[in-house]
């Protein structure tokens, strides 16, 4: 008997998804800003401007200048070094919170797409109930046990993340497992596991990719937020939302410490969003073919 071929996407494949990507401008700009968030925290790993842990009150709260390219902060550290060391706790705290409800969030629901019946049920009432526990909510219960800190930031949001792509991932795969080559795979016999590995996951991972890249985005401003109440990333390592933070007291006396770490977030929320938007249009086959 013949095997059946995984039916795959053509669009991620050959020059012609290249072409359309470099030309659609949301992609395009999208790219160029989370590609300078990515170098920035590569860049704080080998060099940064001045030490960002160091303390020098003699030089608190001093202006822009050659040498402190964003001025200094109440305790008389770099800013633009905070700055470059706070786009890494950011990007930690987004990869491994979206890794945690991309893999366990996809599992379930490709498991109840695949049982249907009263594992499906089970799983998406699950899936509600966890809606009811949001990541700001989530990290206060969990700071009040285990006490305050990136690990529980990231657990957190992780946790929040996972309804989202479990109803996701169940509704793409729901599509999927109607179509006429998964329909032929069950007629050769093949179980459902081996179907959902080898048609259904291929098939939804355009859905899956847009949405970790939109979530990313939502992970920053959680960890942001987290920080800035003091349930996140703890001191001495800078923070984005701790910076803020930190500045509320001075906004009269220095006021650009809060304007450079709201900028910086604003810059990766929507080069995240806008290279999510880039990602769906292009996955998109009846947008592929205005084009």
């Amino acid at each position: 008997m013949s095997a059946v071929p995984v039916a795959v996407p053509p669009l991620v494949h050959g020059p012609g998804f290249w072409r359309r990507a470099f030309s659609h401008r949301s992609f395009a700009v999208g790219s160029v800003l989370s590609l300078l968030l990515v170098l920035a925290a590569l860049l704080s790993f080998v060099w940064t401007p001045h030490s960002p842990y160091e303390i020098d009150m003699g030089l608190k709260l001093l202006p822009p200048d050659a040498t402190y390219w964003f001025g200094t902060d109440a305790y008389g550290r770099d800013v633009a070094s905070l700055l470059l060391v706070g786009a890494r706790s950011s990007i930690v705290v987004g990869v491994i919170a979206v890794g945690i409800g991309l893999l366990v969030g996809t599992a379930f629901g490709l498991i109840a797409s695949a049982k249907r019946g009263w594992v499906e049920e089970i799983i998406m009432r699950l899936a509600d109930f966890g809606f009811a526990f949001p990541a700001i909510l989530s990290a206060i219960m969990l700071t009040a046990v285990f006490g305050p800190g990136m690990v529980n930031a990231i657990i957190a949001i992780g946790v929040y993340n996972i309804p989202t792509f479990a109803r996701i991932t169940r509704a793409s795969a729901n599509a999927v497992w109607s179509r006429e080559f998964v329909l032929a795979a069950r007629a050769c016999g093949k179980n459902a596991f081996s179907i959902t590995m080898e048609h259904v996951l291929p098939n939804i991972m355009s859905v899956l990719i847009v949405q970790a890249t939109i979530r990313f985005a939502i992970a920053i401003l959680a960890e942001a937020a987290l920080s800035y109440l003091g349930l996140g990333t703890q001191p001495p390592q800078p923070s984005w939302g701790r910076m803020l933070s930190e500045a509320q007291t001075l906004m009269f006396q220095a006021p650009l410490l809060a304007v450079f770490p709201g900028i910086a977030i604003a810059l990766a929320v929507l080069g995240l969003n806008l290279l999510g938007d880039g990602l769906r249009d292009l996955f998109d086959p009846r947008l592929a073919r205005k084009r």
